[in-house]
């Protein structure tokens, strides 16, 4: 990993704290139980492209060198494609949901607690993933996922994934945990420095730990939870606040804390892992029993897109090996190519990030967006749906 380029990119890609995908252990590959959104048809063809494409993105997804001369995956694409590209960065998941609506952008890299949203309101049309030659090398795991697809039926092209590690100091923290119970049950033990990711879709990480340890509750999917399973999961993380030092969003400023020692143990990402430890903090992360929860954004095709074309020939160039390798390493997450792994500048990155290691992600819960419908596919209950977890979380933090 090019430490540089992802500490240029680091405090912009704090924007995705807001941004907030199934339990792959409990139906990854899943339709989205429950789900019915507008009949729309997808594409059959790609004509002449229009000259123009209108993106809206995480920090660090469309990169033309204008914030490193050397980082610049936009250019080739639109000499290739006469398509000019013109992005928004977006501050959260929320934002991007508003910006489609207005009809301005034709495409969008859309997290789980957004992606259900689009599909539901009819503002995302199904993609015709033949008309999207790289596609075919997308990892399996990533493809007709609950927060993708709907009846078999893709809404998106995988962009990349990562996973929510638990990250302690090995110095301070004795014996080496094993067990999101570090964060939750024994957290007064580091009272005043634990540390959580600052996000309603952490209500989830609760929620799988709480499957793991409280099976009288009868949780299957952390975002498919019935009023009595959500509120275990809010008493919990109101319990865990008294031990919390500060909830991270700006991920520079968690590698500081861990550096000071003033946070010792809480939720990370594998970069933010990799940005500490090489600043000399006594760190480890990792994946802990119980699984994890994560991410993988997906790009989405406004249904009324003014340039579908060029939206298309977008969607093909950022999941291209080279292209997606470049974003993969410059954001600091897993590739969705799996041949992007031979393009990396940093031979063991895919190793790192566990690009190509299938098993790895079957352990990680990928964000996604809570409905009443129970994505779980239950049909006797409502599951409590995003705006409240939104609610609760204003509650959980005082």
């Amino acid at each position: 990993m090019r430490l540089t380029r992802t500490l240029q990119v680091a405090a912009a890609a704090a924007l995705l704290v807001a941004a907030t995908a199934c339990d792959s252990s409990d139906g990854g590959g899943s339709r989205a139980a429950g789900l019915n959104p507008p009949d729309l048809k997808a594409r059959s063809s790609i004509g002449k492209a229009e000259g123009q494409v209108d993106l809206i993105a995480w920090a660090g997804y469309v990169e033309d060198g204008s914030n490193d001369p050397k980082v610049d995956w936009v250019s080739d694409f639109e000499k290739r494609t006469g398509c000019q590209v013109r992005s928004k960065v977006a501050a959260s998941s929320d934002e991007m949901v508003k910006l489609m609506k207005t009809g301005e952008y034709d495409a969008v890299s859309a997290s789980g607690d957004a992606s259900l949203r689009l599909i539901a309101s009819g503002d995302a049309a199904p993609v015709n993933t033949s008309l999207v030659p790289h596609y075919k090398d997308v990892f399996s795991g990533l493809k007709n996922g609950a927060w993708n697809s709907v009846d078999g039926r893709m809404y998106g092209i995988p962009h990349g994934r990562g996973a929510n590690l638990l990250m302690y100091n090995t110095e301070k923290v004795d014996p080496a945990p094993t067990s999101w119970s570090a964060v939750f049950d024994d957290a007064a033990k580091y009272k005043g420095h634990v540390t959580a990711y600052d996000s309603p879709i952490y209500i989830a990480d609760a929620a799988l730990y709480l499957k793991a340890t409280r099976p009288e509750l009868k949780i299957k999917n952390p975002y498919a939870l019935d009023q009595k399973q959500f509120d275990a999961a809010v008493a919990l993380l109101k319990k865990q606040n008294a031990s919390i030092g500060e909830y991270w969003s700006d991920y520079l400023k968690e590698v500081s804390a861990f550096k000071s020692g003033d946070s010792v143990v809480g939720t990370t990402w594998q970069v933010i892992a990799g940005l500490a430890a090489g600043e000399g903090a006594k760190v480890k992360a990792f994946v802990p029993k119980e699984g994890s929860t994560g991410w993988s954004d997906t790009w989405m095709v406004y249904a009324k897109a003014k340039h579908p074309n060029c939206a298309y020939k977008w969607l093909d160039w950022i999941v291209s090996p080279k292209v997606n390798a470049q974003v993969a390493e410059y954001f600091g997450e897993a590739p969705a190519n799996a041949k992007a792994c031979e393009e990396t500048s940093d031979k063991n990155f895919c190793t790192t990030y566990h690009a190509d290691d299938e098993k790895y992600w079957k352990n990680i819960a990928f964000w996604n967006t809570p409905i009443e419908q129970c994505l779980d596919g239950r049909t006797d209950v409502r599951c409590v749906p995003y705006a409240k977890w939104v609610q609760a979380w204003t509650e959980i933090k005082g």
